[in-house]
């Protein structure tokens, strides 16, 4: 879009001033809007004429965004190349600023971004004084990050000289502090923008060309930085030495963690690294040890689960387990659950890898195989330790499973974690382990199945109506589930979808667990002890009235505290597609 010859077109500047703010701005580098206000002509009156060509409305902007978190919404290297600037989320929608509308480029990726982010967008014309501004206002990782890459850039030590800190891995990493070497303060940086921004991981993934930093969080992945390829090696390096792990070893994954100080707390982080083709890949843990250990009423359980949770967990003795994959949050359901037993009375110990958060009263130990002492050594331990509970990070082997087995039998009470997909799962992995089925019915108390999902903002649930078809399938979902459990269901009647809004960007913040919850009775013994498949157990346990993973997604879907999408990410037949989502 020329903007000057729009003007002229219109007969509002002549050939003369055309030529004289053209050569102007050519020759001062300055915007073309600063000369036309010296030519009279004001911004409104400019823009008013590209908004009637174009049919796009004119904004003029604030010195400062009232919704910096728009910011999110379009990287800051998208902003720059196609010119096109985020201003807020209002009515549900991206409010975006573009310099050219006739950039066919910028708008597709922009048609893009918005079916990325799963929200719509309103554009408007701005100026180009105004979308200087915004640009300023991308003062956030890149720009810190981007200083340190240019001190890199003005030195003659090599970038992985300046990884090679002295001092303790906790005074090294001081993100409050400015630290010298560019590649620590680059470390550094990334870390206190994870950690502010809620993230639970930071990947740092070598690739032939560049370096990509990615921040998990609510469970998604988002790339947040991107480095040059050659200072990998002294990031990597500058971790390494934080984690005590060996720098010269880089053909097999090292394990390692560290502390540092983040906005006045102390953040633990776990380090793995893995080698691939491209160079070491590093994944690290955020563990908040400031914040509170999840309660029993904040995971997710449902007031019956809740209820049933609390009953089991004061059995004098016998086994409960949770099971899911890596990430599911099964570790956190057992902390919520040591929280509520009676750790003055009772000695309660513990062997995990790793201590992820320290409880009050509890024993916490770390396994450390390199050494020899495993989840089933400690467990041996344990046992004369004359301990009352015991809770074991994860049951991996035959060995730990009997051993946590013989546990329950003399008379303690054992938690831990398994990974099996489903509840129902639990026993036939028990069995394949190499646990006697007449072992497992007797100590078994519970399986807890849980995955997790992300949680609607308050107030940022949109509730849509269900259609008959919709209902008709969600009637399905539960035919098999006997008559006195289903009177209890919820109306089929809405949904609710996740839309933004100012203090929620994307509608959803934090994760909640669903579950499915498994407790063995005398039918289930039977069951255990005749024919312990999976499908005879989930057969048995479904007429006692136990609600899936998938099944317990869609009341909290129906109850608005988790978006209906989720649900579809459960697996199993889709309940809503695409185009009734997006509605």
């Amino acid at each position: 879009m020329n903007l000057v010859a729009l003007l002229k077109e219109k007969g509002i500047l002549s050939p003369e001033d055309a030529e004289s703010v053209e050569e102007e701005a050519r020759t001062t580098g300055f915007p073309i809007d600063t000369f036309l206000e010296k030519k009279g002509i004001t911004l409104e009156k400019a823009y008013a004429v590209v908004s009637e060509k174009y049919g796009i409305p004119y904004r003029a902007l604030p010195n400062e965004l009232k919704d910096q978190k728009a910011l999110s919404y379009i990287p800051e290297e998208s902003a720059r190349h196609y010119e096109f600037v985020p201003i807020e989320v209002a009515d549900g929608a991206l409010a975006v600023g573009i310099l050219d509308p006739d950039n066919i480029e910028a708008l597709d990726a922009l048609q893009f971004i918005s079916s990325r982010v799963g929200m719509p967008y309103k554009l408007f014309i701005i100026s180009r004084n105004d979308f200087d501004k915004v640009l300023k206002e991308y003062e956030n990782l890149s720009g810190e990050v981007g200083e340190a890459l240019s001190e890199i850039e003005g030195t003659a030590a090599a970038p992985l000289d300046d990884a090679k800190g002295k001092g303790t891995p906790e005074e090294s990493v001081d993100t409050n502090i400015k630290a010298d070497a560019p590649v620590t303060k680059i470390v550094a940086t990334i870390l206190r923008y994870a950690v502010e921004g809620g993230a639970s991981d930071i990947h740092v993934e070598p690739t032939p060309e560049k370096t990509r930093v990615r921040f998990r969080m609510d469970g998604e992945l988002h790339t947040s930085l991107e480095l040059p390829a050659k200072v990998h090696p002294a990031v990597v390096a500058r971790i390494k030495i934080l984690s005590q792990m060996r720098l010269d070893e880089k053909r097999k994954p090292q394990d390692g963690r560290f502390s540092a100080t983040v906005e006045g707390r102390r953040i633990d982080f776990r380090v793995s690294t893995f080698p691939t083709q491209g160079g070491e890949k590093v994944v690290m843990r955020i563990l908040d040890s400031a914040k509170s250990v999840a309660t029993l009423e904040t995971i997710g359980l449902s007031e019956a689960d809740l209820a049933q949770v609390r009953e089991i967990i004061k059995q004098p003795y016998g086994i409960i387990l949770i099971a899911g994959p890596t990430g599911s949050g099964k570790s956190t359901t057992l902390f919520s659950m040591l929280t509520e037993l009676d750790r003055e009375s009772a000695n309660v110990v513990s062997v995990e890898d790793p201590v992820e958060y320290e409880i009050s009263g509890v024993a916490q130990s770390q396994v450390r195989p390199e050494i020899g002492y495993t989840f089933a050594s400690g467990l041996r331990s344990i046992l004369r330790q004359d301990p009352d509970i015991i809770m074991v990070g994860e049951i991996r082997d035959k060995e730990t499973a009997q051993l946590a087995i013989q546990a329950a039998l003399t008379g303690h009470l054992v938690f831990s974690t398994i990974h099996t997909n489903t509840a129902a799962g639990v026993i036939p992995r028990l069995v394949d382990m190499g646990v006697d089925p007449y072992l497992i019915a007797p100590t078994l108390i519970a399986a807890i199945g849980q995955r997790l999902v992300r949680k609607l903002c308050p107030g940022a649930g949109k509730p849509v109506p269900l259609s008959e078809s919709m209902q008709g399938l969600l009637t399905r979902e539960f035919s098999d589930l006997p008559e006195e459990y289903r009177q209890h269901l919820p109306a089929f009647d809405k949904f609710y979808r996740a839309e933004a809004t100012a203090d929620c960007p994307n509608g959803t913040r934090g994760r909640l667990a669903v579950f499915e919850f498994l407790r063995m009775d005398k039918e289930l013994e039977h069951v255990v002890l005749t024919n312990p498949t999976e499908e005879s157990v989930y057969a048995a346990a479904r007429q006692k009235g136990m609600f899936t993973m998938r099944e317990d997604a869609i009341i909290k879907a129906l109850a608005g505290q988790i978006p209906f999408e989720e649900v579809n990410a459960l697996g199993g037949q889709v309940i809503l597609e695409e185009e009734e989502l997006s509605k």
